[in-house]
C-alpha cells in the first residue's frame, strides 16, 4: 500500500470545500489514516516545499501555505499517488479534467485548492513532514476494504 499526502490548501478551507475534496477521495477508495487542521508555520512550509527553495516563486508558495489554516491527509491505498493526482487534476485548473477537483472547483493555479505527493518516495517524506508515526492509524481495515482492493494471494 502507497500513502500519500494531501494538503486541502488555504483557499480551498477559506471556500468551504474541506468536505467536498474529503469526499471525493473517499469515494475513489483511498483510507485516511490521518487528518488534521493546523496553521503551518514558517519551518514547516520552507521544509514542504524545499525543493523549489532556489524558484522565484519560493517565497509566495511559503507566504501562501502560512496564510490561513490548512487540513492534512495521509491517504493509503493501492497506487494511492497516481490514484490521488487524477482525483487532484492538472495543477493549472483550466487544463485539468473535468470531474476532478481542481478541474471542477479551481479556476488559476496560484489557488488550485489541493497539494498531493508526486511519488512513493516523496509521500512517505511529506507524510512524516506532517504526521507523528503515532498519529497515523493505517492497521484499521474498513468493511468496504474488499470491495475496493482487490487482494491476491501468493
Amino acid at each position: 500500500m502507497e500513502r500519500t499526502l494531501i494538503i486541502v490548501k488555504p483557499d480551498a478551507v477559506q471556500r468551504g470545500l474541506t468536505g467536498e475534496i474529503i469526499k471525493r477521495f473517499e469515494a475513489r477508495g483511498l483510507k485516511i489514516i490521518g487528518l488534521k487542521l493546523l496553521q503551518v508555520d514558517r519551518a514547516l512550509a520552507e521544509k514542504h516545499y524545499d525543493v523549489h527553495r532556489e524558484r522565484p516563486f519560493f517565497a509566495a508558495l511559503v507566504e501562501y501555505i502560512t496564510s490561513a489554516p490548512v487540513v492534512v491527509m495521509a491517504l493509503e491505498g493501492s497506487d494511492a499517488i497516481a490514484a490521488a493526482r487524477a482525483t487532484i487534476g492538472a495543477t493549472t485548473p483550466s487544463e485539468a479534467a473535468p470531474g476532478s477537483i481542481r478541474g471542477d472547483l479551481g479556476l488559476e493555479i496560484g489557488r488550485n485548492l489541493v497539494h498531493g505527493s508526486d511519488s512513493v518516495e516523496n509521500g512517505e517524506l511529506e507524510v512524516a513532514n506532517f504526521f507523528s508515526a503515532g498519529e497515523l492509524l493505517s492497521g484499521w481495515a474498513r468493511a468496504v476494504d474488499g470491495w475496493v482492493f482487490e487482494y491476491q494471494t501468493p
